[in-house]
């Protein structure tokens, strides 16, 4: 679960009590009749992080507090410390959070005077305050506000509320009625009161969109409603499109789209091409335009990583040595990765090498295998389980070079050709998988001859042990490069065709955010892998026969054409394609560990050289919430992996946002107030 994104914290697995008590223990700074106890800043500053600064707010220290301590006594016990840990663990960890802050008594419900109390002390609030006697609120709460609210009411009071404050905020930015306001005024509401569903592209373009006509009641509330429904109009998007991201859309044919949903307007549709028309004057919008205005959900900040360097502040200072940085930094990965999926698959590839090379039409035309799994188990049978990794070690030193610069031109490439909207041309993406195929061939070719000489060397019976290092000297380094035609003629289809294939199947898996679990990438490299291996299994036949060295009374080749006619004068059609099978089940998975192992490292080791990054993780998504919050701990165990990223989706989510400095009740109080 290291990288997966959370649709709720259900998927968290509580942490164990033994371990539990153990973080508790070590942040418990209070003791008292033997039983130990969190402060409100144990909890809040030392345990979650946040409010970290000196200068920081106690009172809004103590309401975050306030969510664990449900005995409201300002100290939090073990028991109340695992309570909450298994309420971070529920499907709706999130509102029951926000519940928790506003039921001030501890008696699951929530007064008139609590929601108040909470409302009043946020930042919000004392920009644009709300009138608290409204009767929206006593629709509520009651005429005489004496109605008390359960959870499931509170929710909806909660989503209703924001709405609320907004038609509130525009009321007062129109006090004449005249339904226009202006759009600084617009820029200023939206900002306020919407601030956690912007990100930097909706931000900077508040204006632009106005193109400095006054605003309308109807606009302010469609733009409003189209930042709340952006999940909503991915899933038109991909209906439009039958699953496909990177297809651009027109407006008619999202408006076409989207009339089975009565929750979408044509005026929303109007303003999301107007927000993508201040980035480019395309008139379509593809999915990662709708990433760029779409405000990232709180739970996907629950992930780990291992490092996370920002290289460069913006794409605009991408100079040339860190684009070489970002070359050596995916080589290097690259590198790791192959030599994962090498190993995992290599004995199935010295199978698939002893089919090919066995000869049914020579002189000398014994049949020592009758199948790959016969081969596999004479094998084991004759030079035990080692002999299956016979050649390995020379494979390890030359896959790591082969498969780190063919995924590091591969991605080079695809960047070269991918456009500002993310888009690729199919014809971008093979050009980019054949460059990958023929760049690789500088090492593949030398270690294949190697690898394969080392592979067949086991078949003779009480012959001499042959080494890696006698084959080079043997062979020279022209030798080295025998049969690099044949392997040009396989290796450059085969990325044409592996990696737009892996590019679009991971899309398919992808899910409604263009998210990909790492089972997904998983399976879409194993798949793409099936049609590139077997495809070019003719041009491998041809590689390993002219690599190999024929023995006694075999048939020689001098070159591709030559074995080209003598294999199927002497073998027929069906030679060319020998080792099929065990090719398919070598190459298939190899590609498809050593893709998921390529980009989980990236995102395990997270560099941004303000270039692009693998497509379906959740780090390529624009930023709403503040990150500066977002620290995580080892100690941040089970449900408290999502404390942080829960508290912060209160913000987020709801705009509750509480003062972050100015220490003591005393100086919320001014600010609240003013």
């Amino acid at each position: 679960m290291m990288e997966k994104k959370e649709e709720g914290s259900s998927f968290l697995k509580r942490a164990s009590t033994d371990k539990l008590r153990e973080v508790f223990l070590r942040y418990a700074s209070i003791q008292k009749d033997g039983d130990h106890y969190m402060t409100s800043e144990d909890f809040v500053r030392k345990f979650l992080g946040l409010f970290t600064d000196a200068t920081f707010n106690d009172e809004s220290v103590r309401l975050l507090a306030s969510i664990a301590d449900t005995s409201k006594d300002g100290l939090i016990s073990f028991a109340e410390f695992q309570a909450f840990e298994g309420l971070l663990c529920t499907p709706d960890a999130l509102y029951k959070t926000a519940f928790q802050l506003f039921d001030r008594k501890g008696n699951g419900t929530v007064h008139y005077a609590d929601f108040v109390d909470i409302v009043q002390k946020t930042e919000l609030h004392s920009k644009i305050p709300f009138n608290l006697d409204s009767s929206f609120i006593k629709r509520y709460f009651g005429e005489k506000k004496e109605r008390t609210i359960n959870y499931v009411e509170f929710t909806q009071l909660l989503h209703d509320f924001h709405e609320e404050y907004a038609m509130e905020a525009f009321r007062s930015k129109d006090p004449a009625g005249s339904g226009y306001i202006s759009p600084l005024d617009f820029q200023d509401v939206i900002v306020k009161v919407k601030r956690h569903l912007l990100t930097p592209v909706v931000k900077d373009n508040l204006i632009a969109v106005t193109e400095g006509h006054k605003v309308s009641f109807p606009y302010f509330i469609a733009f409003t409603s189209l930042l709340n429904n952006m999940e909503l109009i991915k899933r038109i998007y991909l209906h439009a499109t039958q699953g496909n991201r990177n297809e651009p859309v027109t407006k008619d044919e999202l408006l076409y789209a989207a009339q089975t949903m009565s929750q979408i307007t044509p005026l929303e549709i109007d303003i999301l091409f107007q927000l993508t028309g201040a980035l480019h004057q395309t008139g379509r919008i593809v999915y990662n335009d709708l990433n760029n205005i779409s405000p990232e959900h709180y739970t996907k900040h629950i992930t780990t990583r291992l490092a996370e360097i920002k290289a460069v502040e913006s794409p605009a200072d991408r100079s040339a040595l860190i684009q070489i940085l970002e070359s050596s930094y995916r080589f290097t990965l690259g590198s790791l990765a192959g030599a994962v999926g090498a190993t995992v698959v290599y004995p199935i590839d010295l199978v698939k090498t002893r089919m090919q090379n066995q000869r049914t039409g020579s002189f000398i035309g014994e049949i020592a295998y009758r199948n790959s799994w016969d081969c596999f188990k004479k094998v084991i049978r004759h030079e035990g389980v080692l002999g299956l990794y016979r050649g390995l070690l020379p494979q390890l030193m030359g896959v790591a070079p082969e498969k780190a610069i063919k995924l590091t031109v591969n991605d080079f490439v695809r960047d070269k050709f991918t456009d500002k909207q993310g888009v690729i041309a199919m014809w971008s993406e093979v050009m980019a998988g054949a460059c990958a195929g023929a760049s690789q061939v500088v090492f593949t070719n030398p270690l294949e001859i190697v690898k394969i000489r080392l592979q067949v060397a086991g078949e003779i019976a009480g012959g001499a042990k042959v080494r890696a290092l006698s084959v080079v000297r043997d062979l020279g380094l022209f030798g080295l490069y025998k049969g690099a035609r044949a392997c040009l003629l396989r290796d450059v289809p085969f990325s044409a065709i592996y990696f737009p294939a892996y590019a679009h199947t991971k899309s398919l898996f992808a899910d409604e955010d263009g998210y990909n679990h790492p089972l997904t990438l998983l399976a879409a490299g194993a798949i793409a892998g099936v049609p590139a291996a077997s495809l070019v299994t003719p041009a491998d036949v041809i590689k390993t026969r002219l690599q190999v060295v024929a023995r006694s009374g075999q048939t020689t080749y001098s070159g591709v054409w030559d074995a080209t006619k003598k294999i199927m004068a002497e073998e027929g059609p069906r030679a060319f394609w020998k080792g099929t099978a065990a090719r398919v089940f070598r190459s298939s998975p190899q590609f498809g560990v050593t893709l998921v192992t390529y980009e989980l490292l990236q995102r395990l080791f997270y560099v941004d050289f303000g270039g692009s990054h693998p497509t379906g993780s959740v780090v390529t998504k624009p930023k709403a919430i503040d990150e500066t919050t977002l620290k995580f701990s080892p100690d941040h165990i089970g449900g408290y992996r999502a404390a942080v990223p829960l508290l912060n989706g209160i913000e987020s989510k709801f705009g509750l946002y509480l003062p972050r400095f100015g220490r003591g009740t005393t100086t919320t109080t001014t600010k609240t107030g003013s």
